[in-house]
């Protein structure tokens, strides 16, 4: 392969990465109109479109998909190469980029980041908040954060935290003006507050459990995010019932009485927290320097005594 060859594929690889020709130009050392030129280039020379352009958004075509699904792997590869070259077991650096839910952002990650960065002044940490569940590898990502039920296929999972209980909140005013639903079918007479999931676009479906009786409900309501915090915001401001991790999420308003736990004795029980990171041969010495911290295995102090999870 030529050069310039590798040029072309590594632009094309990081317009579709952000999504933005100004995005991947800037992360390229490139002017937008150098990047534009070199993609016309490489669907000259391979006589296919791997871009659909709009003035406000850009996404590859179908040609563009398939070729970004079978180069972004090698490009992984060859940047862990390179790390695992230059790292040492003393040297801990570079940049580690992790995809995470907004709890483990607020209650595992933030108290820990003055903690970290004193012990790695080298690494710089990029976090991006997501409750759409992602795919990393495709974002490139080092490691997520999820629910352990929500992992990807073959990862290497650490547990950060105990299990969770799924509960249904809501303000006190909302339930004093709308009622107190007492089985979950009630919900169908309540103003619900959904969260979709940015894999498929479908609104998840609120889970029940009692006496054996599993149950799975479409709901319906004002307001419908791919950001859990946004629903909770909302619950506290009486639009609705929402549906949340009792830990980390909801706890808080709990403890204050501005929220109100129902329909309790449906509760489900989820697997809590992992961080989880492709099965490669060789770990990052940042990602196992972070996965330390979060776990309080660094030597330092504990996170502040009033995080929850």
């Amino acid at each position: 392969m030529r050069g310039s060859d590798f040029a072309e594929l590594k632009a094309f690889a990081a317009v579709v990465e952000r999504a933005s020709f100004a995005r991947a130009a800037a992360s390229l050392g490139l002017s937008p109109s150098a990047l534009s030129q070199t993609i016309r280039q490489l669907e000259a020379r391979l006589g296919a479109r791997l871009l659909n352009r709009t003035t406000r958004s850009v996404a590859p075509t179908a040609a563009g998909d398939q070729l970004y699904r079978r180069i972004a792997p090698l490009f992984q590869e060859m940047a862990d190469a390179v790390a695992e070259a230059s790292a040492t077991a003393s040297q801990t650096r570079g940049t580690l980029r992790i995809n995470t839910l907004g709890m483990a952002a607020r209650q595992l990650i933030a108290p820990r980041l003055g903690r970290f960065h004193r012990a790695h002044p080298e690494v710089v940490l990029d976090i991006v908040v997501d409750d759409g569940l992602s795919d990393i590898v495709a974002g490139r990502f080092d490691a997520g954060i999820r629910v352990g039920e929500r992992l990807e296929k073959d990862m290497v999972a650490v547990r950060l935290t105990p299990d969770v209980k799924m509960v249904v909140v809501a303000s006190p005013d909302y339930l004093a003006q709308h009622g107190t639903p007492r089985t979950p079918a009630d919900l169908h007479r309540h103003a619900c507050l959904n969260w979709r999931l940015q894999l498929d676009g479908r609104a998840y479906r609120w889970e029940f459990e009692k006496n054996g009786q599993r149950l799975e409900m479409a709901v319906n309501g004002p307001l419908v995010t791919n950001h859990s915090e946004v629903g909770i915001e909302a619950a506290l401001q009486g639009l609705g019932l929402a549906y949340a991790f009792d830990r980390g999420q909801v706890d808080e308003g709990l403890a204050q009485g501005r929220l109100v736990q129902v329909l309790g004795d449906w509760s489900v029980t989820r697997p809590g927290l992992f961080l989880y990171y492709p099965n490669r041969r060789h770990q990052q010495p940042a990602l196992s320097a972070l996965i330390d911290c979060l776990l309080d295995r660094d030597g330092a102090d504990p996170a502040p005594a009033d995080t929850p999870l």
